[in-house]
C-alpha cells in the first residue's frame, strides 16, 4: 500500500478550535500547512507545531483586498495549494429584532464573504492544475435552525448553497468542493468566540433567556472531539469521490434527520397547493 501523497493545506483560523485541530493533525501526518492567524503571538505558536512545515500568514479574512497577495506569497514559499479549508468564522447570538444590520454585515463578512474571497484567490491555480479540494466548514446550522442565532444560520445556509453550486461549476476540472458541517464540538464557538447582542425586548425572555443560559453552560462540555473531526478531514481529502456535504456528529445526524422528516410531511400536506400554480393546459 502506498502512503498518501504529501499535500499543501491552506487553513484559515488556525489559532484555536477546529482550525487548530485540523492543522495539528495535518502536520502530524506530514503535510505542509499554511495557516492564517490574526496576532503575531498566534503565528509564533503555530510555527512551533512543525517549524519546517507550518507557515503562518497574518491575515484577517474580512480584509478581502489583502487576500490575493497573501495567497500568492504563501504559494511562492510553499508551492501550489492542494487543499483550502475555509474554517475561520464565528457565531452571532441574538434575537433578530434586537440585533442590528451591522451585526448581520459582520457575520456575513467573516462567514461568507471571507471564504468566497479565499476561494477566488486559490481556485485559479487549482483549475489550471486540474486538481484540488476546497473544504468549507459550515455547520449543521447550515441546514437546521434554532431560535436566537438567525444571522449565524443565514451565513451558514449561504455558504452551504455557494459550496454546492461551486462544486458543480468546477467538477470538470477535477476540483472537489465539500461543505463540512459539524454539530456541537468542544471549541470556543459558544464561549469567548461568540458575539452576543444584549437583550432589550422583554417579550423574547421566555424564548431567549433559557437558550442563552443553556448554551453558555454547555460551552466546553460538547461531545464533539475536534481531533476526531480533523482525522475525518484527512480521510475526506484522500477520497477519490468525496461528498458534497458531510455532517459530523451524532447530534447533527439526528437533528438533520428530524428536519428531513418534517419537510417530507409538510410537503405532502401542501402538495396539492404547491401543484396548483401552473397555467391550466
Amino acid at each position: 500500500m502506498t502512503s498518501p501523497a504529501i499535500k499543501t493545506f491552506l487553513i484559515t483560523g488556525v489559532s484555536s478550535g477546529l482550525g487548530r485541530a485540523f492543522s495539528e493533525v495535518a502536520l502530524a501526518a506530514g503535510h505542509q500547512v499554511i495557516g492564517t492567524v490574526r496576532k503575531p503571538e498566534d503565528a509564533e505558536r503555530f510555527v512551533e507545531l512543525a517549524p519546517e512545515r507550518a507557515y503562518p500568514v497574518q491575515l484577517d479574512v474580512t480584509d478581502y483586498d489583502a487576500i490575493p497577495a497573501a495567497v500568492a506569497d504563501a504559494e511562492a514559499n510553499t508551492g501550489p495549494i492542494d487543499v483550502l479549508v475555509n474554517n475561520a468564522g464565528y457565531g452571532h447570538e441574538g434575537v433578530l429584532e434586537e440585533a442590528s444590520i451591522d451585526d448581520l454585515k459582520r457575520q456575513f463578512a467573516a462567514n461568507v464573504f471571507g471564504p468566497v474571497a479565499m476561494i477566488q484567490a486559490v481556485l485559479p491555480g487549482m483549475r489550471t492544475r486540474r486538481r484540488g479540494h476546497i473544504v468549507n466548514v459550515t455547520s449543521m446550522g447550515g441546514f437546521i435552525t434554532m431560535p436566537g442565532i438567525s444571522f449565524y444560520h443565514g451565513s451558514k445556509f449561504a455558504l452551504e448553497g455557494i459550496s454546492e453550486a461551486l462544486g458543480k461549476e468546477v467538477a470538470s476540472f477535477r476540483v472537489h468542493v465539500t461543505a463540512l458541517a459539524p454539530g456541537q464540538f468542544r471549541t470556543e464557538w459558544a464561549g469567548r468566540s461568540m458575539d452576543r447582542t444584549p437583550r432589550c425586548i422583554d417579550d423574547y425572555d421566555d424564548v431567549m433567556n433559557p437558550i442563552r443560559a443553556a448554551r453558555q453552560a454547555k460551552s466546553g462540555k460538547q461531545q464533539g472531539d475536534p481531533q476526531k473531526a480533523a482525522q475525518v478531514l484527512l480521510k475526506l481529502i484522500e477520497s477519490d469521490n468525496p461528498p458534497s456535504r458531510l455532517f459530523l456528529g451524532e447530534d447533527a445526524l439526528e437533528l438533520v434527520g428530524q428536519k428531513l422528516a418534517f419537510m417530507q410531511t409538510e410537503m405532502a400536506t401542501w402538495d396539492e397547493v404547491s401543484r396548483s400554480t401552473n397555467f391550466s393546459v
